[in-house]
């Protein structure tokens, strides 16, 4: 594929300013990225949404139809995902609480982790109870998963999704390497999980830290899209001798897909190729199913993704 899906992830859950500088955390500085991002080139972007007192993330809806509002006024044709991570949010209405959003503030796009794991000082809870109704509930509202796995299991279960009725193609899915107790940042490891995934899916490589330059490289080569951002890595060299900015990442991204003569897909036509609404006023996917039922029970499940 001479088009390369650009998936950009600014924020994510963990990085402070106490960290970096350059990591954006308020609503306007969140919206100045993108849309800076935007401007660099990019396809799509992956949102989170964070306290503007605290900095911690947060799940509130108004917080994050802010974001969404604020970069759709000039970016109205960008594809906007967003997370429901339950890592500082772990009931059902919490972590969903981003799906119920309407008209210009709806979001296209829904994280889906497809099972637990650990990270380095940190549990990630996704009980089956709780990914199936985030399922149903994405596509009762017309909102397409963008399915995070962290190794060749988290593929099969969404197969298993696929079989119930939960997950409908075209399937998106981030494929995330390097972290400590998931799929290395090993070519054997990524060939693996690109072998189980299913037919036709369209997929974005990322790396967790310092994997992130090599798997978004091996991305690049291989074929398929690329996840970058300060979400997962926040140094710009190996050596963690100087802080990364998201504009520094992505300007870099340019270059090497440039010298690979291909070029960034556009948001347009990866919207066609995932059967999503046009932009411009039209978010989102055709729902299948009303907007309203009451979830399976998974609220007093502890549930961090």
């Amino acid at each position: 594929m001479n088009e390369v899906i650009l998936n950009f992830a600014p924020t994510g859950m963990l990085p402070g300013k106490s960290e970096t500088p350059h990591v954006p955390l308020s609503v306007s500085e969140i919206v100045e990225d993108v849309l800076r991002a935007n401007e660099i080139g990019i396809t799509m972007a992956h949102l989170h949404a964070r306290d503007e007192i605290s900095g911690v993330p947060t799940s509130r809806a108004e917080v994050f139809a802010s974001i969404i509002e604020g970069i759709r006024a000039y970016a109205p044709e960008l594809i906007l995902c967003v997370t429901c991570s339950g890592r500082h949010a772990n009931t059902f209405e919490q972590r969903s609480a981003v799906l119920r959003l309407d008209g210009s503030a709806k979001p296209d796009m829904g994280s889906l982790t497809l099972s637990s794991l650990n990270f380095s000082h940190q549990a990630s809870i996704n009980a089956p109870d709780m990914i199936q109704a985030l399922a149903q509930l994405m596509l009762a509202r017309g909102i397409l998963p963008e399915l995070e796995a962290f190794d060749p299991g988290m593929i099969n279960y969404a197969r298993y999704l696929e079989k119930k009725g939960l997950l409908k193609p075209p399937h998106y899915f981030n494929l995330i390497a390097g972290n400590i107790a998931s799929a290395q940042a090993d070519l054997l490891h990524i060939g693996v999980m690109l072998r189980e995934l299913p037919p036709d899916a369209f997929w974005s490589l990322g790396g967790i830290g310092n994997a992130q330059l090599d798997m978004n490289l091996l991305g690049i080569a291989a074929g398929g899209g690329i996840r970058v951002g300060l979400e997962d890595n926040i140094w710009f060299d190996p050596e963690r001798t100087r802080l990364a900015s998201n504009a520094d990442c992505l300007k870099r991204m340019h270059d090497i897909i440039r010298a690979l003569g291909k070029q960034v897909m556009p948001a347009a036509t990866l919207r066609r190729q995932l059967g999503l609404l046009p932009g411009n006023g039209q978010y989102g996917r055709l729902a299948e199913g009303a907007t309203d039922f009451p979830p399976p029970d998974c609220n007093s499940t502890t549930s961090r993704d």
